[in-house]
């Protein structure tokens, strides 16, 4: 029996800077997929994400791979894909069964089945058991117990039926770990969220209780990654710090176990504190994402995030000191939106000087509050979906909001947070701990190259960018010698064509990282500028196997042959 896992295509592409939100596979299509193998299914993964910029290769697939059961991990964002691919799949092949699963199939399971008779079965909520038992059953071909399977919804004659909710599991650890099957970054150690945010549907998704694996299972994950290559990691829990102790004891073992991993996570202002900060930084994490949501403690308190400003403040400050970025969200269009309000979050924004702030309006999603309400106050049903939109913007529903102030709002808290870059930068205030001093420098490094080759370099409105990376690529060589610092300045000089300002800086790199062919690349470029050729191929022979090596040291020995020609040697 052929199964294939599908993550469907967005119905609207994402901006470069907002494609990580769209484009990884969800962790649980591995659980499942990892479930199914350990049964002894085939089961393959696609992320069909960008599928549609491809589409023959959809109706390619399906005839080479004909699958029996094709599983779609569906969001509000990628339903529609999720729909067209699987009338493709149909058309190919009229027998196959259609599963929708995932966070919007689990709260309009009634719509799918409703109106796209191209979806035969819904797997509502958690899905490793339900969906194993559901193609145990498609595989016998005999569905007449198939009301004994809890969590799944399906046609019965003209009626849409929905069994019991699956219970959840109680130990996570007895889950495959999927790692042991596929490669990926995005991984969670826990399930659950105790919040009560009215924007966000993962407590009714998962519900309120918070199921933990154990800090051994999950860096179990770490370790069969990392020996395969895997290096850098997504820690996806909605609060990786939720639990003080446990998020420690995780670090404490990555520590250990001497994984060389690089990781970002996401937490709450109000759950952290140095301790944690300190040992996740040791342990690798570099960038932590705070939901803010807004300046005003009004909109806060509506929104279902009753954080306080000093507790954004402090944590804020503590997860700079100790290296680490502080992303910070913000939503704007909300319930009792002003200028007033913007002027709040602006003044917010100056105060925590986060270097990275992802700003989006206020949107209304099946499984959240606000989506109660709006269905409540407007008298409408889960039809509303049959329109082509990821989401309903709440300033459609608000008669004191308009498109035009919302674009504005907008606007303004991005001019703004890019104003005020230089002052972020200038204020920036690290932990004088000598052992933080490396990874100092590879904090600041890293934030230098954002501005000079990073998100930030074609932003017209920062003003001087390359004055802003050179003062952090400076500051990271103030703590310890950082292969990125001196790279970025190398560059930097050789971009103002100051080559010999370039060699020295250059030179002190590769004294330090000797094989770095970066470093060593960079060099010889600013050697041959200064009409220095065979010290540029003292550094090139080293990496004569690559390709753009080899093309330097053809230039060369190209220019060495012309300058003896001129002199008359032969």
């Amino acid at each position: 029996m052929k199964i294939l896992l599908i993550y469907p295509y967005p119905l609207y592409d994402r901006s470069q800077a907002h494609q990580e939100d769209i484009s990884a596979v969800p962790i649980g299509m591995y659980y499942v997929a990892a479930v199914l193998r350990e049964n002894g299914y085939d089961v393959e993964i696609l992320n069909w994400h960008n599928i549609h910029k491809d589409p023959q290769k959809i109706v390619e697939t399906f005839a080479e791979k004909k699958p029996d059961v094709i599983g779609f991990s569906v969001l509000n964002a990628n339903r529609w894909g999720g729909i067209e691919i699987a009338g493709i799949a149909r058309k190919i092949n009229p027998k196959v069964k259609i599963v929708f699963g995932g966070v919007a199939a689990t709260f309009l399971w009634k719509h799918f089945l409703g109106h796209f008779p191209e979806v035969d079965f819904v797997v509502v909520g958690e899905g490793e058991n339900a969906f194993l038992n559901l193609v145990r059953l498609i595989e016998k071909g005999d569905y007449h117990d198939i009301e004994s399977i809890k969590g799944i919804a399906f046609r019965k004659g003209k009626k849409i039926v929905k069994t019991k909710n699956a219970p959840p599991m109680k130990d996570l650890d007895d889950l495959p770990i999927p790692a042991r099957y596929f490669d990926y970054q995005h991984l969670v150690s826990s399930r659950g969220c105790p919040g009560k945010c009215t924007f966000c549907g993962s407590p009714k998704f998962w519900g309120r209780r918070i199921r933990f694996r154990s800090p051994e299972n999950f860096v179990e994950e770490l370790q069969l990654l990392y020996n395969r290559g895997v290096a850098f990691f997504y820690f996806s829990d909605d609060t990786f710090t939720i639990n003080k102790e446990r998020a420690v004891e995780i670090c404490r073992r990555i520590l250990e176990k001497r994984l060389n991993i690089v990781w970002v996570a996401i937490s709450r202002v109000d759950h952290v504190n140095e301790e944690i900060l300190s040992w996740m930084r040791k342990a690798g994490c570099i960038q932590i994402s705070y939901g803010v949501e807004s300046g005003s403690e009004k909109i806060r308190d509506l929104l279902g995030k009753p954080l306080k400003a000093d507790q954004i403040k402090r944590a804020f400050a503590l997860t700079h000191r100790y290296g680490i970025l502080a992303r910070a969200y913000f939503i704007y269009g909300s319930p009792q939106e002003t200028w007033e309000t913007i002027h709040e979050s602006i003044d917010l924004i100056k105060e925590i000087k986060p270097f990275i702030c992802i700003s989006y309006i206020l949107e209304i999603y099946p499984g959240t509050k606000l989506y109660s309400d709006y269905q409540k106050e407007f008298k409408t049903t889960d039809d509303i979906w049959l329109k082509k939109m990821e989401g309903i913007c709440y300033f459609e529903s608000d008669q004191d909001l308009s498109r035009e102030l919302i674009l504005a709002f907008g606007q303004k808290l991005r001019d703004e947070l890019y104003a005020n870059m230089h002052g972020f930068v200038d204020s920036l205030d690290l932990v004088e701990e000598e052992e933080f001093y490396e990874m100092h420098a590879d904090f600041c490094s890293r934030l230098g190259m954002t501005f000079s080759h990073g998100d930030y370099s074609n932003i017209g409105s920062i003003r001087e960018k390359e004055k802003l990376a050179e003062k952090l690529f400076r500051k990271a060589l103030s703590y310890s010698p950082d292969h990125r610092a001196y790279l970025g300045l190398g560059i930097l000089e050789q971009n103002e064509k100051d080559y010999g300002e370039a060699v020295k800086i250059l030179s002190e790199g590769v004294e330090h990282f000797p094989d770095s062919r970066e470093l060593n690349m960079c060099l010889a470029i600013n050697y041959m500028n200064l009409q220095e050729h065979k010290k540029a191929l003292s550094y090139l022979l080293k990496f004569q196997d690559s390709k753009e090596a080899s093309y330097y040291i053809a230039k060369c020995h190209e220019a060495l042959g012309r300058s003896k020609a001129e002199n008359g040697v032969n």
